[in-house]
C-alpha cells in the first residue's frame, strides 16, 4: 500500500528534511506534511522523505493532486495545490511520508473551458502528468487494461548501475543501422528465446546481432503508448496499435515490453539492453514521434496535453479545431517555447538517463512549422536540439516529410547535425533495379551519395539514410514476390498503406515452388543488398530482410500484432546463404574505406568516385542500356591504390563491359557475382579482358597485387 506511511513527528532526526527541509513552515494538506516543492524540476521526483511533484500550466486556476494506491479506482489522497504553492504558471509541492511503494498519481485541473478558444479544462477529467517517468495500467501488450477514467504515473528511482560502460559513438562514416520492432523481432516461437517479444528477449539475441556485423539498432516507438486505445475486430482477429506511433507519454518506456514488472524502477530492463549493445559496439537509436500524441482530434479522449493546456501543445485553427499535418488527428506545437522545452528535457532525459547514442524524427518536418502550420525558416527547436551539449553526440535523424505535403529531402535544415532518411534513394534504386527504363543516372547518383541532393561541399553523402526498406512498406522478400500490396487483413478493403511500391514479382505473384522464379527474387535481392552496402551514405535495413523474412505482401503491417509482423526465424537456416551473404557484404563495406569516404588519390588520379557505363568513364545514361558502373578510388590505410568497381545490369539481357585499368603491378578480380548461386567468389578470379554480366546480376571486382599462377 502506498498510504501515508508516517507522522510529520516520526520522520528521520537524521534526515536532509531535518537538516534544512524542516526551517521552511510546512503545510498540512488531506493528511500529510506538505511544503513548497522544486519549481525547475518537472515530473515527480523522489527525496528522502517524501516526492515532490512539479507540473504547469499558463491557464488552469486550479490544480489538485491525486494519490492512488496500485490499481484502485479512488485516490487514497486528494491534495489542492495552494494558491502560494504556484510561481508563474508552474505548481509545485513536496509531499512529505508517502513511500513510492505502490503509489501511482494524477492530476486534476480546472480553468476556462471555451473549445473555441482551445480551452478545455474540467475539473473532472484525470490528467496524466506529461513528465511522468512511467504510466500505469499498460502492463499486459494487447489486453484493454485501463479500466479506470485517465492515465496515471508511478514514480521511479533510478538507482542502475551503469559501471564502467561506455557509448561506442561510432563515426558516421562507419554506422550501419538495423530496424526493428522490439515485440516482432522475438515474438514468433521461433526466435527460440525465453522472454520473447521484450527488451530481455532482443538481450537473447546481441550475439546474433554482433555476428551480422550491423553497427545500431533502430528501435521502433517504444515510448509508452496504448496499443489498445483504437483496437477493432476484423476477421476475427484483433487488430492494434502495433507499431506504437501514437505516444501517450514521451518519458516513460513502454512496460509492456519488459518481461517483468518493474514498479518504481522502470526502465532498468531497457538499460540493461542498451548497456550490452553498446559493450558489443552496438549503437541504441529511437525512433520518436514528437508530431502528434494519442489524445488524437476533437473526438479523441482528454487525458494530458489537451486538459493541461490544449491551445499551447497542439496546433489549432482559429476555430479551436486540429491541425492534422500528421494524419493522426492532431499535431504538437513543437516550436512553442513550452513544448520546445519539454522535447529538449525529454530527449536530454533518455541520453542521461538511458545512454540513447541516436533519434530519428517521425514526420520530422512538423518540427519546423509554425502554429498556424506555415514552415519556418530556421526552426528555434531543430537548431536547439542541434547544439545542445547534452545531445552533441548523438545522432539526429529526420524523417523529413510530413502527412501535411512538406517534403524537405534534401533541405532539412540542419546545421550540419541533422541527416534524412533519403526517401528518394529508396524509390530511385527499386525502380532502377526491377529495370525501368532511364534510371540509370539517377540510380548513379543515389549510390554515389546523392550528390545532387545533398551538397558535398555542405553535408555531403553522410546527410544520406539509405535505404531501400523500412517498417512502412514491403520487406526486401516480398519487394521481388509482390507487384501489388496485399493489405485485406487491415480491414480496410485494401485501401491502405502505399500505392507506388516500384515492386516487381518477377512473374508470379506471392509465394511460388517454381525454381527459376525463386533463383531470380533471390539475385534481386542479393543485388539489392550489394547496392545498399556499396553506396556512400549511411546505410539502412529492415530486420529479417537478411534471412527472406515475409509480410505475406502486406505493407502496412501497423495493426498485427500476429505474424504479419512477426519475424519467422525458422527462415534464417532455410535461407542460411542469404544471411552470410548480408554479413560478408557488411564485412565488405568495413573492410573497404574507399567505399565509405573519400581517402588519398590513387597514383592513376582516378576520381574518389567515378560512373560507367559499357566502356570505362562512358556513363552514356541515354542510350538506356539499363547498366551501372560505379568505382571507388584511393588509397587503403596502408598506403595502397584501391580500386573497388560495382557493375549493376539491370537488364534483361546479358552485357559486356571493359573496367578501367588498374594501377601498376595491381589487376581486378571477380569478388561478386550475384548471378552465381555461391555469390562471392571463393577463388578470384582475375580480370583479363571485357567482362560478360548475365541479366539482372550485380558484380564487384577489386584490384589486388598480380598473382602469379604460374
Amino acid at each position: 500500500m502506498a498510504q501515508k506511511v508516517e507522522s510529520s513527528s516520526q520522520v528521520n532526526n537524521s534526515s536532509v528534511r531535518d537538516q534544512h527541509i524542516n526551517l521552511i513552515p510546512m503545510d498540512w494538506i488531506s493528511g500529510f506534511d506538505v511544503r513548497p516543492g522544486f519549481y525547475e524540476i518537472n515530473g515527480a521526483t523522489p527525496i528522502p522523505g517524501g516526492v515532490n511533484f512539479t507540473i504547469q500550466s499558463s491557464q488552469a486556476t486550479y490544480c489538485e493532486l491525486l494519490l492512488f494506491n496500485r490499481r484502485e479506482s479512488e485516490p487514497f489522497a486528494i491534495l489542492p495545490f495552494p494558491e502560494h504553492y504556484r510561481i508563474g504558471n508552474v505548481f509545485s509541492m513536496i509531499v512529505f511520508g508517502v513511500s513510492i511503494e505502490g503509489l501511482e498519481y494524477a492530476y486534476r485541473m480546472d480553468g476556462p473551458n471555451d473549445p473555441s478558444k482551445g480551452l478545455l479544462f474540467d475539473r473532472e477529467n484525470i490528467l496524466l502528468d506529461p513528465y511522468a517517468k512511467a504510466v500505469a495500467g499498460l502492463r499486459e501488450f494487447g489486453v484493454d487494461e485501463v479500466d479506470y477514467s485517465g492515465y496515471r504515473a508511478r514514480v521511479v528511482k533510478d538507482d542502475f548501475d551503469w559501471e564502467d560502460s561506455r557509448q561506442p559513438l561510432t563515426p558516421m562514416e562507419d554506422v550501419i543501422i538495423y530496424e526493428l520492432h522490439v515485440r516482432g523481432f522475438t515474438m514468433d516461437p521461433s526466435s527460440g528465446v525465453r522472454f520473447p517479444g521484450t527488451f530481455d528477449g532482443i538481450r537473447e539475441k546481441v550475439p546474433y546481432l554482433k555476428a551480422l556485423g550491423v553497427t545500431a539498432v533502430e528501435l521502433m516507438p517504444i515510448f509508452e503508448f496504448d496499443e489498445m486505445h483504437d483496437h477493432r475486430e476484423y476477421d476475427g482477429h484483433q487488430l492494434i496499435d502495433y507499431w506504437g506511433y501514437n505516444t501517450v507519454n514521451y518519458f516513460s518506456p513502454n512496460t509492456a515490453y519488459c518481461s517483468q514488472p518493474e514498479y518504481n524502477k522502470e526502465g532498468n530492463e531497457l538499460k540493461r539492453l542498451v548497456k550490452l549493445l553498446n559493450e558489443n559496439g552496438i549503437e541504441v537509436y529511437l525512433d520518436v514521434v514528437f508530431n502528434h500524441t494519442a489524445e488524437g482530434n476533437e473526438q479523441g479522449p482528454i487525458f494530458s496535453f489537451k486538459g493541461i493546456d490544449n491551445n499551447v501543445y497542439y496546433m489549432l485553427t482559429p476555430e479551436g479545431y486540429y491541425y492534422n499535418f500528421s494524419g493522426c488527428g492532431n499535431t504538437l506545437n513543437c516550436n512553442h517555447p513550452v513544448v520546445r522545452r519539454m522535447i529538449l528535457d525529454c530527449l536530454r532525459y533518455w541520453v542521461i538517463a538511458y545512454r540513447i547514442d541516436g533519434f530519428r524524427f517521425d514526420l520530422a518536418s512538423i518540427l519546423g512549422r509554425y502554429k498556424d502550420g506555415s514552415p519556418m525558416a530556421n526552426p528555434p527547436l531543430l537548431e536547439a536540439l542541434a547544439f545542445d551539449p547534452i545531445l552533441s553526440k548523438v545522432k539526429l535523424i529526420a524523417e523529413a516529410w510530413d502527412a501535411g505535403g512538406m517534403y524537405q529531402v534534401g533541405s532539412f535544415p540542419n546545421w550540419k547535425r541533422w541527416v534524412e532518411w533519403n526517401g528518394k534513394y529508396r524509390d530511385d534504386i527499386r525502380s532502377f533495379l526491377k529495370g525501368d527504363d532511364y534510371k540509370g543516372q539517377v540510380a548513379a547518383n543515389r549510390i554515389s551519395g546523392s550528390p545532387d541532393i545533398y551538397n558535398p561541399e555542405d553535408r555531403g553523402c553522410f546527410a544520406s539514410v539509405n535505404f531501400i526498406t523500412c517498417h512502412d512498406g514491403f520487406t526486401l522478400h516480398d519487394l521481388y514476390a509482390y507487384n501489388c500490396k496485399h493489405n485485406e487483413a487491415n480491414g480496410w478493403n485494401n485501401t491502405d498503406g502505399a500505392n507506388d511500391n516500384y515492386s516487381w514479382n518477377c512473374g508470379y505473384e506471392g509465394e511460388t515452388d517454381d525454381k527459376e522464379v525463386n533463383d531470380l527474387r533471390a539475385r534481386l535481392v542479393k543485388n539489392a543488398c550489394v547496392v545498399l552496402m556499396l553506396s556512400r551514405g549511411i546505410p539502412m535495413f529492415l530486420a529479417g530482410d537478411e534471412f527472406g523474412n515475409t509480410q505475406f505482401g502486406n505493407n502496412n503491417a501497423y495493426c498485427h500484432d500476429n505474424e504479419i509482423s512477426w519475424l519467422d526465424w525458422s527462415l534464417l537456416d532455410k535461407n542460411r546463404d542469404l544471411f552470410e551473404f548480408f554479413q560478408y557484404m557488411i564485412w565488405f563495406r568495413k573492410m573497404h574505406r574507399i567505399v565509405r569516404v573519400d581517402t588519398e588519390m590513387c597514383s592513376l588520379n582516378y576520381p574518389f568516385i567515378s560512373h560507367h557505363g559499357l566502356q570505362p568513364f562512358w556513363p552514356d545514361y541515354n542510350s538506356n542500356h539499363h547498366y551501372v558502373g560505379i568505382m571507388y578510388a584511393g588509397r587503403n590505410r596502408n598506403g595502397e591504390d584501391e580500386l573497388v568497381y560495382v557493375a549493376i545490369n539491370a537488364f534483361w539481357n546479358p552485357q559486356t563491359f571493359t573496367l578501367p585499368q588498374a594501377p601498376e603491378g595491381r589487376r581486378f578480380y571477380v569478388v561478386i557475382d550475384t548471378y552465381k548461386e555461391q555469390s562471392v567468389v571463393q577463388d578470384i578470379i582475375p580480370v583479363l579482358g571485357p567482362i560478360t554480366i548475365m541479366p539482372r546480376t550485380v558484380m564487384v571486382m577489386e584490384t589486388y597485387p598480380i598473382i602469379d599462377h604460374s
